[in-house]
C-alpha cells in the first residue's frame, strides 16, 4: 500500500499577543484506500490538522509530503493545483453556492482544473449526481434540496477532478440518523469501491469505530492513534 499522506512533527501555531497552538509535532502516515478517522474532544485541532492537510493551510513548523511531494516549497498556485487535483472536500455544512444548480456546483471544480471539455463537463456532472441518487435533482438549486441531498451534492463536487484523497469534516455533523448513514456508507463505499482514501473528522465515535483507523487528538497532539 502506497503512502499518499505524510506528516512530520507538522506544527500549527497562530501568531498573536498570547502565541497559540492549534496543532503540535504531528507524525503520521496515511496510505492508499485507508478510511481514517481524526476524532478528539472540541477545540483539540482536529479540524486545524485537515485543513493543513488539505493544503486549505499552511504550518508554522514541520514536513507535510503528498503522494510523496513535500508541500512545503510550493507556492500558492502549484498548492492550488494539487488540491484540485489530488484532493476533494466535504464540510459540515456544504457551502453550495444557493445561485447555482446541484449540477453547476458540481462542474465548478472540473471548470476550474480546465482539462474537461464543457460537454463533458455536464455529463461527468450529471454521472456523478446519478450515482448518488440525484439523478432527479440535477437543475434544483441547494434551497430546493433536502439536507441528505444537499451534502449527497457537496460529495459529488468532492468527486468532480476524481482526486485520490477526500477530506471531510463532521459530514454527518449536521444531519439526523437516517442521513448520517446514507452518507457514511457512502464514503465507505469511496473506500472499498472506488479505491479513495477518504479522512474524516468526527465527534461520532460510533462512525470512527468503523472505519479503518482512527487518530485521536488531545491538545493538538495525537494521543493513542490506532
Amino acid at each position: 500500500m502506497s503512502t499518499l499522506i505524510e506528516t512530520k512533527s507538522l506544527t500549527r501555531v497562530l501568531a498573536e499577543t498570547v502565541p497559540v497552538t492549534l496543532v503540535q509535532d504531528i507524525t503520521l502516515s496515511i496510505g492508499e484506500r485507508e478510511f481514517v478517522a481524526i476524532t478528539g474532544p472540541s477545540g483539540s485541532g482536529k479540524s486545524s490538522l485537515l485543513y493543513l492537510l488539505g493544503l486549505l493551510d499552511r504550518p508554522t513548523a514541520g514536513i507535510l509530503k503528498i503522494a510523496s511531494r513535500d508541500t512545503g516549497p510550493m507556492d500558492e498556485e502549484e498548492r492550488a493545483r494539487v488540491r484540485l487535483s489530488m484532493i476533494g472536500f466535504v464540510f459540515q455544512f456544504h457551502f453550495l453556492l444557493p445561485e447555482f444548480t446541484a449540477r453547476e456546483n458540481v462542474a465548478l471544480p472540473m471548470r476550474k482544473h480546465g482539462v474537461l471539455s464543457r460537454a463533458q463537463i455536464h455529463d461527468r456532472a450529471g454521472d456523478l449526481l446519478g450515482s448518488l441518487g440525484l439523478r432527479d435533482h440535477l437543475d434544483k438549486r441547494p434551497d430546493q434540496l433536502s439536507g441528505g441531498q444537499r451534502q449527497r451534492t457537496a460529495v459529488a463536487r468532492a468527486l468532480a477532478n476524481d482526486p485520490p484523497i477526500i477530506f471531510a469534516d463532521e459530514p454527518t455533523g449536521s444531519l439526523d440518523s437516517e442521513n448520517s448513514e446514507q452518507v457514511f456508507s457512502i464514503l465507505q463505499a469511496l473506500v472499498h469501491e472506488r479505491g479513495k482514501t477518504v479522512v474524516a473528522v468526527t465527534h461520532d465515535l460510533d462512525m470512527a469505530a468503523r472505519m479503518d483507523r482512527r487518530i485521536n487528538l488531545i491538545d493538538g497532539r495525537i494521543d493513542g492513534g490506532t
